[in-house]
């Protein structure tokens, strides 16, 4: 440390270049934070105590595909069973067909197998009561400014009504509110009747689109899950039976592979990152050749000025790296509030702080690795002599 000084200046000597290289480091070390906290986003969605007890049923073949709806009461009378519900995927959008919410037709007891979402039992009356009401998310309801008894205009991307229109009309009847972070998706959806879905739209015919089991006993899960696999062995609707994190993480894997573009992402952001501090460091000892055969001359070792050039290099990742960081921990939460619940991404934990801090590291010992070594063997008299 007491060579900090030394560094500090040598790695200030030329301040616009040092900046523009801070700022590019700081974009790279956002972007690592922001998707970070999407990959472990998308990686927790299921894992939470009520979801442990949870099996989903969808259909062998593909997700897209339906399953019939006397597989409701088959699945209830299984042994182990405690509760069975069903959904379908609506295709909700409000105002404009690219703004989409999450929104699925369930059956009148979809709620029951979710104790982590918190409906009053007014709402939930109401909702029972009423054909085309419907209950939102507490977060979706604020950003569209969105109050119980309004009426609500939803187009389908996917099913016209009877009338061949996709234009949907539903009240509002209730708001959802999650209990605990199990229930955050919930709060960017909406739920609508499965009946009304099904008389309504002349393209469901009495299917469904998944099922959700409750069992009894979480250590009884997975004899469950092939017991409902076996009501439709050999059949034209073959189902698979998951834990609700394994039939999420499928779902989403159909729809893209999250992990394998962010880490195609931030391959791409790294790889180019260190090119360009690597670049920095090499302009930055090469410019100050003379300056290092000076201090070679007065004393200090090969071993010392290689420590103090990975030394810059490191301290150049890690100033950089940090306000990065620390940028996508005060973003986060902004970003998950201002996706109406879409989006419900945790924030930057001791775990990617730990991450983060080892690349800058890394990053910082290997694009000051060929500068160190270049300043290390350097001969002081053709240093001086400019050659």
């Amino acid at each position: 440390m007491k060579y900090l000084h030394l560094i500090w200046a040598a790695l200030f000597r030329r301040k616009t270049r040092t900046l523009l290289t801070v700022i590019s480091i700081i974009t790279a070390f956002l972007l690592f934070g922001m998707l970070d906290a999407v990959r472990t986003s998308f990686a927790n969605i299921g894992k939470n105590a009520n979801g442990a007890e949870r099996l989903q049923t969808g259909s062998r073949l593909s997700f897209i595909e339906t399953l019939p709806q006397s597989l409701y009461a088959r699945i209830g009378r299984l042994p182990g069973v405690k509760a069975v519900a069903y959904a379908n995927w609506f295709g909700g959008a409000y105002q404009d067909p690219h703004n989409q919410i999450f929104s699925f037709a369930v059956s009148p007891n979809y709620l029951d197998l979710y104790p982590e979402v918190q409906v009053s039992a007014a709402a939930r009356q109401a909702f029972a009561a009423t054909r085309t009401g419907v209950l939102v998310g507490a977060q979706l309801a604020r950003k569209f400014h969105w109050k119980v008894g309004d009426a609500l205009p939803l187009q389908s991307t996917i099913f016209p009504n009877h009338e061949g229109s996709k234009d949907w009309q539903f009240q509002i009847v209730g708001i959802m509110r999650p209990k605990d972070s199990g229930g955050q998706f919930f709060n960017g959806s909406v739920l609508l009747h499965w009946k009304y879905f099904d008389e309504t739209t002349p393209y469901n015919h009495g299917t469904v689109g998944w099922y959700v089991t409750r069992v009894t006993d979480v250590n009884q899960a997975d004899r469950v899950a092939k017991a409902i696999d076996a009501l439709s062995a050999n059949s034209d609707h073959e189902t698979l039976t998951q834990t609700e994190q394994a039939a999420t993480a499928n779902w989403i894997k159909q729809l893209a592979n999250v992990g394998l573009i962010v880490g195609s992402i931030m391959g791409a952001v790294f790889f180019t990152l260190m090119l360009l501090a690597g670049n920095t460091m090499m302009q930055a000892v090469r410019e100050r050749t003379s300056e290092l055969a000076v201090l070679k001359t007065i004393g200090f070792s090969n071993r010392s000025v290689l420590a103090m050039v990975l030394a810059e290099s490191v301290l150049l990742l890690l100033i950089g790296g940090m306000i990065g960081l620390g940028l996508a921990t005060v973003l986060l939460p902004v970003v998950s509030a201002g996706s109406g619940g879409a989006l419900n991404l945790p924030p930057v934990n001791a775990g990617s702080w730990l991450l983060g801090i080892g690349l800058m590291i890394a990053i910082g010992v290997l694009v000051g690795a060929l500068p160190a070594l270049r300043a290390m063997r350097l001969n002081i008299v053709d240093a001086l002599a400019g050659r």
